[in-house]
């Protein structure tokens, strides 16, 4: 791609247009990658600098670019801001009259301007990217772009028009930015924008100045009077909520409290919303208490606190969320108040995300039954609601009526002097079936918001350190642990991984968890026992709790009997306070697989814990003789062969062996005084070992 003729280099323009020395990583290769014309997907955490990895390139490129972006109130800042610089930017959306979008557009195409910031929607209409033919487009920049996956934790069906837009207006370079997304979203993004071969940049998704804690608060006088602590502790902060409701509970105990503050939610006007986020953005106001359900895109650098006062719906809300605070890169601290019971709220949202097929085909046959001549419907969505049987929720009405737009069985259009929007029906049909919508695909997205709030609880609930749980559930499997949490700070013993034996013996213990759960996915195992009964069973107890349901006939009871219950209690403790294992809420507490413990037990993920202290002194023994070590090994060998090669540990593990090495027992007495050698194995085992030992040692003695 060429440059603008005569422009200076990509670290003359930094210095000049934004007054910075020099990049921050990865900053210099994504603007070079962006300059050569490669399409460039970043995964850059919140105040990592996304927005210069766009706008720098923009300056040194011919033309324009566009940058989408959701909320208003952001492009504004983002355009303001850019004035001031003396850069030619401006924004359309909604928020602005026709004539003033009209102008904007003119500006374009005359080439007056080098950024446009555009709301998605803005591509609804056909007459948009009509008028932007003939305009040289050198950049298509989408921000915020995990709202294009369907996976992601904030959807926007608008977003995934950008596709399609993009073919339209010539495809141009395209680079999409978002701060928190899984590889499975990653990969939604790139196909959705039809990105070619582009070069993709994940920096660490770790922020070593935010401190994580998660409070569990039952009762909500008790989680105001911990908001005011933040307040007096931390000064300025935002403090999110799950529902308007709580928004405004919150905004009414700091009103009789004097405390200065703005509140932002979604039955707010746009004009009220913006003026509230243009408040606080500007530090007239210390505080802003806002929805989760609706972000704010705030960009101010010195929040000292985030808070939480209910649960988001899934990790990559609350690490997006969270991460707000410390933009100046000072320290600051992300609390969340974790109430068990607060699941409701999110459970009611994932059912107003995913109506099921049949609910999509009754609204369907509602607007039939309402259409004109014209096949229009000018039916709110309170009065489609009347129209269905039984209480339905609104939000499930507007996401069928997404759904029922992107299948091609309807379309929707503004209706002129009105903020009302008709609906024209495209398809008329009688059968669910004729709708031609993905049902399976229905299935499976209501089943992985499920599975994020599932993990967003196991989160909560999880013993190992904060920042290193999120960070392994973004798959950085080298990440450490910070230090700081809630967590770090109260947690003894070195925590690091465990070598080959040691990590055998986490995977049995996470096999006999699994061995007595429900398996739903790879890496979702549904819990059905208790503590107690796991260890009963991994160490062969014949009990009558383990007996009667079958539990002795599973390939891993008594897989770990050789260790004894009190190594595989302070085992399964240490695998619960590692992210490994979590208890789940509920009449009866249950122990249950986490996804992290999933892939330690198929060998996807290397462990890393405090490994249990016992009262055994031996392992602290002479050290082994190592060629004895070795003879045992070969002999170990020859006896596996001989059996038809089953695992090692079927015989005898590492660590019984280097313990024979290091203490030469002479007779089978002596050697179940090694923890791993009962008396079965005395028996049938042991013989061999031993005449080798013995062995060895008169072969000592002679030289």
């Amino acid at each position: 791609m060429q440059l603008v003729k005569g422009l200076m280099t990509p670290a003359q323009g930094l210095k000049k247009h934004f007054g910075f020395e020099q990049f921050r990583e990865p900053q210099d290769e994504i603007v070079e990658s962006i300059i050569g014309g490669r399409d460039t997907l970043v995964i850059m955490p919140t105040g990592g600098g996304k927005s210069l990895c766009y706008q720098l390139p923009a300056l040194m490129l011919p033309g324009v670019t566009l940058v989408i972006s959701p909320l208003i109130a952001l492009m504004k800042d983002q355009v303001d801001a850019l004035n001031a610089r003396g850069i030619a930017a401006a924004m359309i959306n909604s928020s602005q009259s026709w004539d003033e979008q009209r102008a904007c557009l003119d500006d374009l195409r005359r080439g007056e301007l080098k950024l446009v910031y555009v709301a998605p929607e803005r591509f609804r209409a056909q007459s948009f990217i009509d008028s932007l033919k003939g305009v040289k487009i050198s950049l298509f920049a989408v921000d915020e772009a995990h709202c294009i996956s369907q996976w992601g934790h904030d959807f926007r069906p608008d977003y995934q028009r950008l596709g399609e837009a993009l073919e339209k207006i010539g495809h141009p370079c395209c680079a999409a930015f978002t701060a928190t997304a899984t590889p499975e979203v990653r990969e939604d993004i790139a196909n959705n924008l039809k990105l070619r071969q582009p070069a993709t940049f994940v920096s660490g998704f770790g922020r070593d100045n935010l401190s994580f804690a998660i409070k569990q608060i039952d009762k909500r006088k008790d989680k105001i009077k911990r908001i005011r602590q933040l307040i007096e502790n931390n000064g300025v902060g935002i403090i999110y909520c799950a529902r308007r409701k709580s928004v405004e509970e919150v905004s009414t105990y700091l009103r009789e409290e004097f405390v200065q503050h703005v509140i932002y939610h979604g039955g707010m006007t746009p004009s009220e919303r913006d003026a509230a986020q243009d408040r606080f953005v500007r530090g007239e106001v210390p505080i802003a208490v806002a929805t989760n359900a609706f972000g704010m895109g705030i960009d101010r650098s010195d929040i000292r606190f985030v808070a939480h006062y209910e649960m988001p719906g899934s990790v990559e809300a609350y690490y997006q969320e969270a991460g707000r605070a410390g933009r100046d890169g000072k320290p600051a601290y992300c609390e969340m108040l974790f109430c068990y019971a607060d699941k409701t709220t999110q459970e009611f949202f994932i059912e107003g995300a995913n109506p099921p097929l049949s609910l999509i085909h009754s609204i369907h046959s509602v607007l039939q039954r309402n259409v004109n001549e014209n096949n229009e419907a000018f039916l709110t969505i309170e009065e489609i609601c009347e129209a269905l049987p039984g209480k339905v929720n609104g939000m499930a009405v507007s996401s069928a009526i997404s759904q029922l737009r992107r299948c091609g069985a309807i379309e929707r259009f503004d209706v002129p002097g009105s903020r009302l929007r008709g609906t024209r029906v495209l398809k008329r049909v009688r059968l669910a079936s004729e709708l031609g919508l993905d049902a399976r695909g229905l299935l499976i997205k209501r089943q992985r918001d499920e599975d994020k709030l599932r993990r967003l609880i196991q989160f909560a609930y999880a013993k190992s350190c904060r920042q290193q749980w999120i960070l392994e559930y973004f798959e950085d499997a080298d990440a450490a642990e910070c230090g700081q949490c809630d967590r770090c700070r109260h947690r003894p013993g070195n925590v690091g991984p465990v070598d080959e034996d040691k990590a055998l013996v986490v995977q049995k213990a996470l096999s006999g968890v699994a061995r007595m759960s429900v398996r739903r996915s790879r890496h979702h195992w549904e819990a059905r026992y208790g503590r107690d009964r796991i260890i009963k069973c991994l160490t062969g107890s014949q009990a009558k709790v383990i007996v009667d349901p079958g539990l002795d006939k599973l390939s891993t009871h008594g897989i770990l009997k050789e260790h004894g219950t009190e190594f595989v209690g302070k085992l399964l403790n240490e695998l619960e306070n590692s992210g490994y294992l979590t208890v789940t809420e509920g009449d009866y507490p249950l122990l249950e697989l986490t996804d992290s413990g999933s892939k330690v037990m198929f060998g996807e993920l290397r462990p890393k814990l405090v490994w249990p202290e016992t009262d055994d002194a031996i392992t602290q023994a002479a050290e082994p003789d190592d060629a004895l070590y070795e003879q045992l090994v070969k002999l170990r060998n020859d006896m596996r062969r001989k059996r038809g090669n089953p695992p090692a540990y079927t015989i005898f593990p590492n660590t019984v062996l280097q313990q024979m090495a290091a203490l030469k027992p002479a007779n089978a007495e002596e050697a179940m005084s090694i923890k791993g050698i009962g008396p079965q194995k005395a028996r049938s085992i042991l013989p061999p070992f031993l005449e080798l030992i013995n062995a060895s040692a008169a072969q000592t003695a002679s030289t």
